[in-house]
């Protein structure tokens, strides 16, 4: 009838933000996969073994949302710290100056430096982030492994990294699954790398030696951590870890939670300047 199709057409849903439904613990430094089930059980009251199954598809909803946007209206609110674009723009000249140096030896391993992005976001979405704020123009990061998704619309910005849409372990109740689920995202980005080296050694296989992870806030740290001590990780790699304190925790805050280092196994350093400090790339282990 034409009142009921007036009534229809008239009414719409009532979308709670995330910030709103969610208190902001449950949201910051957490993943999308996470932050999706916590808001679903919130906002719609629908417990994670319901969620779980259909993440997948929620992730490609948030995908196709933001592939519809411009990249102008991708990249408000967000804008690179100081020093990041300059930093990546120096490390891929320097790769760039490796890979063209005609005497240089084809399976010489050192100081090859693989540069990904390791995140809670959905790939596609991170990928339309990175190309929004500059950061993929830079040509810092490593063309992706061929194990990742296409993520249709985005192949042409894709690039290495370990991501949310890669791994959820669907437990919303546990805090430290925060960084634990990020921890895992690390491994993932380790093993496409590792994925990668394989395949450019001519006469040995080039091996990943060492990883650094590089963020501000407390799950960073924790989650490189975590992969530093995970016994499934392989014992030669060195973890370090970049504690940049130019988000809204301290030195002191992140040198805390980094605790001491391990040698060889867990070597983690703190820059109050963040990726601003001449030092920087010396602190990730890149010889310049």
């Amino acid at each position: 009838s034409s009142s009921s199709s007036s009534s229809s057409s008239s009414s719409e849903a009532v979308i709670t933000p995330v910030a709103t439904a969610l208190p902001r613990r449950l949201y910051q430094g957490s993943t999308d996969g996470l932050i999706l089930l916590r808001y679903a059980r919130a906002a719609l009251n629908v417990e994670p073994s319901q969620a779980f199954p259909e993440l997948d598809r929620m992730m490609q909803v948030m995908y196709e949302f933001i592939m519809e946007q411009t990249n102008e209206q991708v990249a408000a609110h967000l804008s690179p710290l100081p020093g990041v674009l300059e930093n990546l723009e120096r490390l891929a000249k320097l790769q760039k100056q490796k890979k063209n140096n005609a005497d240089d030896d084809e399976d010489d391993d050192t100081n090859i430096v693989k540069c990904g992005l390791v995140t809670g976001n959905v790939e596609g979405i991170a990928r339309r982030k990175m190309e929004a704020v500059g950061i993929y123009e830079t040509g810092a990061l490593h063309p992706p492994c061929a194990t990742q998704k296409q993520w249709k619309g985005t192949e042409h910005i894709s690039f290495l990294g370990g991501f949310g849409s890669d791994f959820c372990s669907g437990d919303i109740d546990d805090m430290d699954r925060n960084h634990l689920d990020r921890s895992e995202q690390i491994a993932i980005c380790a093993r496409r790398c590792q994925n990668l080296l394989n395949t450019e050694g001519k006469n040995k296989i080039k091996t990943l030696k060492r990883v650094v992870h590089v963020g501000d806030a407390p799950a960073d740290v924790l989650a490189a951590k975590a992969y530093a001590m995970n016994p499934d990780k392989d014992p030669n790699i060195v973890v370090g870890m970049v504690a940049v304190a130019t988000g809204s925790y301290t030195v002191e805050e992140l040198r805390e939670l980094a605790g001491d280092p391990i040698p060889g196994q867990w070597e983690p350093v703190v820059l109050e300047r963040g990726m601003a400090d001449p030092s920087f790339l010396a602190a990730c282990g890149v010889n310049c």
